[in-house]
């Protein structure tokens, strides 16, 4: 087998597992993977600015009349089969939501433009694009992803394989969800175009913000291989006063600290807060970009850059408005003061000044402020557990579930009825999988692998009940049975 290969399925199932060293092999490649190519003259700028587009369709047990037996599908699939139900009409132009950059791109660099996108897919959407034999989206990606014509306009995020949100997601299921998102990744479009990815979208832009929960996820991707991480303005706060961030425009050091004392970091691009499909539908990023001017940064002169992440295929305004919109703006801004550029190849940028991630500002996960102050250093867990119920009992508006694209969303409280089946079936894999040391080639290890992850997307909590809530209770209960039985 050549060993710069990685099948895309096994057994009928996505690769998922089962090629760890190549995959870490390929993230322990060192850069720079963009600059060479990049063609910006950043020290001629003024700003710049990023957009990234996130994907994605969970994986349903709807493939039959029956919930306990039927097919896991794309819901994709299932919106195309049941056209006259709720918004299902929308399915065809969801389809060419998803391919539409493949096609949007090479356009603009043959007319001598320099587009920028980066292209955040999840996992399940992934499978479920290849399940339903969809193969228009997965070759025009794959274009753009490797042909050298179009490699330094196209960036790639990785993400979580299940589309789990990190806070409320066990981390040791979470690290999995990392890994096996860039097996598949590397399946699909090869191991040196996963190589390229070095920047990760957490599902929901949720960021756990316990201080255990969230070392272990700086841990995940920096055991993983990346370099930087994109969070939301009103998930982090100042490391000195627990304040707002003062200046999102320009790259920030995000700082974990555990019970035990021990600390990471890595580096963080702030999304700032706001309609996320009105501002990247209407490519605002650049617009704000160009009220901007040069920031000095340890002692030199950098542009700054001001990034967005969206939903590229859900709304009227990323549907209709979006393509034209994102082609205008293509057109106008290449080769100007404040042109697009992916965030990779920004922060390659400020490599070649010498500007290294402990140059840039400290920030930490919200509230973490509070814990510190009153925390005894390297206290341990238990310590960290009652200073946590003493805070949230005298402030209510204190808690440790973790911020999101929206404040007002907890992954957490109000989700008992289908967290509980999570955490038995994620129990259960730790039990029978994990501490036995199962091998990660084992084809029941992947068969029990791929319905806990499918079983964990944010969307079975996200609408909360109804038939949704089902589905993800009979994944969890499918997961559960083969653990019990197969194991």
């Amino acid at each position: 087998m050549n060993a710069q290969w990685i099948p895309e399925y096994v057994d009928g199932l996505p690769t998922i597992c089962g090629f760890e060293e190549r995959v870490a092999q390929a993230m322990d490649r060192t850069g720079p993977f963009y600059r060479p190519a990049s063609g910006v003259q950043f020290d001629r700028i003024q700003s710049a600015f990023s957009i990234a587009l996130h994907m994605h369709q969970p994986l349903i047990p709807a493939g039959g009349d029956d919930l306990r037996t039927a097919v896991v599908i794309s819901n994709l699939a299932h919106m195309l089969a049941n056209p006259s139900i709720g918004d299902n009409h929308n399915a065809r132009v969801f389809h060419q939501c998803y391919k539409r950059m493949g096609e949007i791109v090479p356009e603009l660099v043959q007319s001598g433009k320099q587009p920028r996108v980066m292209l955040d897919y999840s996992g399940c959407l992934l499978h479920g694009l290849c399940q339903m034999g969809l193969t228009d989206v997965i070759d025009t990606l794959r274009t753009i992803t490797c042909d050298k014509a179009y490699r330094s306009c196209v960036e790639w995020i990785g993400t979580a394989w299940g589309h789990a949100v990190a806070p409320s997601t066990p981390v040791q299921d979470f690290r999995l969800h990392v890994r096996a998102w860039q097996h598949f990744f590397a399946a699909l479009f090869g191991l040196d175009a996963l190589s390229r990815v070095r920047g990760f979208s957490p599902p929901e832009m949720a960021l756990p913000n316990h201080p255990d929960v969230f070392y272990e996820f700086v841990k995940t991707l920096k055991d993983c291989g990346y370099r930087w991480v994109l969070v939301q303005e009103h998930t982090v706060e100042r490391l000195d006063d627990g304040r707002a961030v003062s200046d999102p425009h320009i790259p920030h050091r995000l700082v974990a600290r555990n019970s035990l004392g021990q600390t990471l970091s890595i580096t963080a691009l702030i999304k700032t807060q706001g309609s996320d499909t009105k501002l990247v539908g209407q490519m605002q990023p650049y617009f704000e970009a160009k009220t901007l001017g040069r920031r000095t940064l340890a002692g030199i002169s950098i542009p700054p850059i001001v990034t967005q992440i969206a939903d590229g295929e859900n709304g009227g305004v990323m549907m209709n408005e979006f393509p034209p919109k994102y082609r205008d703006v293509s057109v106008e801004a290449s080769g100007t003061q404040t042109p697009p550029v992916n965030v990779t190849e920004y922060l390659e940028y400020l490599d070649s000044l010498g500007i290294k991630e402990a140059d840039f500002p400290v920030v930490q996960p919200v509230m973490q402020n509070r814990i510190w102050s009153r925390f005894e250093d390297g206290a341990g867990p238990e310590a960290m557990e009652r200073l946590i119920a003493d805070l949230e009992k005298a402030d209510h508006r204190f808690h440790m579930d973790g911020g999101s694209w929206t404040s007002n969303i907890s992954w957490v409280r109000g989700y008992e009825h289908v967290l509980g089946p999570m955490q038995q079936a994620s129990a259960l894999f730790a039990e029978k999988v994990l501490s036995r040391h199962i091998a990660s080639t084992d084809p029941r290890y992947r068969r029990a692998l791929f319905l806990l992850m499918t079983a964990q997307t944010s969307c079975f909590r996200y609408w909360g009940e109804g038939l949704w809530t089902d589905y993800g209770r009979e994944l969890c209960r499918r997961a559960s049975e083969i653990l019990t039985r197969d194991f």
